[in-house]
């Protein structure tokens, strides 16, 4: 799961060279949901998540249409690696999440040492790039981060007890139609992008959409969601190395540090203790 989770943010990076974000999204999802949604047609009872669609509608703008074109504009002017770093900060902000909601009435002293330690962190990551990218590629990532911390809760919530794969096929399919109007109305590409690219999207859209959410209800169903969450530290530092690796992006010093104190911030502020990390906690998804 932290590859199919880690490599989004590479492939993100290569297709927005050539082809808008929306227009992305639009590919991405359509083929996403040409997988997703048969399946959950065969294997579930849709009954339940169609009785709650205005959530399932939800769910898609805030886990999906907003994060993944947000994401994929800031990547037209900030590096993969930049980028996947400072989504690490999903697990920070899913603990003031829990905080301000009443998940948990109040946080503990490690939780408290961990939100602060978190935001050293990602004060770090974002000066490795800040006077390259500027502020506005960091706000679009800031607002990605919020939409991927707020969507489990609403899976957790009002959509609890629902087929996540049946949530997934119908939030794929909404964000087709959506974002094959949108790109519609502003103009489809007028030529084939180059074969990078088109590998790109098929990779996002297959692996890193479609077969990632499955593996990822079964992970659920093995390990349940409090151990899953180990997925989300992970995922940033395959991004940064893919990165790295494949389009000689720049990695500083300062961004190694920020990541570190991230990754031990989130630890710290997500921590359950005794009864409480025995309970099923928030189901995270972080469709990158």
């Amino acid at each position: 799961m932290s590859l199919l989770w880690g490599i989004p943010y590479l492939f993100i990076r290569i297709a927005v060279a050539e082809i808008s974000p929306a227009f992305l999204v639009f590919v991405r999802t359509a083929v996403g949901a040409a997988i997703l949604l048969p399946a959950a047609i065969v294997t579930t009872d849709l009954g339940p998540v169609l009785r709650r669609w205005r959530w399932v509608v939800a769910f898609a703008v805030i886990e999906i249409s907003i994060p993944w074109v947000t994401l994929g504009t800031a990547e037209q002017q900030v590096s993969s690696s930049l980028a996947g770093l400072l989504i690490a900060g999903v697990p920070l902000v899913g603990a003031l999440i829990a905080l301000l909601t009443g998940s948990v009435h109040r946080l503990s002293g490690a939780a408290l040492l961990g939100l602060l330690v978190g935001l050293a962190g990602v004060t770090a990551i974002a000066g490795g790039g800040f006077a390259v990218s500027g502020i506005t590629p960091l706000v679009l990532i800031g607002i990605t981060v919020v939409g991927y911390a707020v969507g489990p809760v609403l899976l957790t919530r009002p959509l609890a007890g629902t087929s996540s794969v049946g949530i997934m096929g119908l939030s794929l399919t909404f964000n087709t139609v959506l974002y094959g109007v949108l790109s519609w109305l502003s103009g489809w590409p007028t030529q084939l992008p180059s074969t990078p690219v088109v590998l790109s999207v098929v990779i996002l859209g297959v692996f890193s959409t479609a077969i990632a959410f499955l593996v990822f209800a079964e992970l659920i169903k093995e390990i349940g969601p409090v151990r899953a969450t180990i997925i989300t530290y992970i995922n940033p530092a395959v991004a940064a190395i893919l990165g790295v690796v494949v389009l000689q992006e720049t990695f500083t010093l300062a961004m190694i540090v920020g990541f570190a104190l991230v990754i031990v911030g989130s630890v710290l502020s997500t921590r359950r203790s005794g009864a409480a990390s025995r309970e099923r906690g928030p189901l995270p998804m972080e469709p990158s």
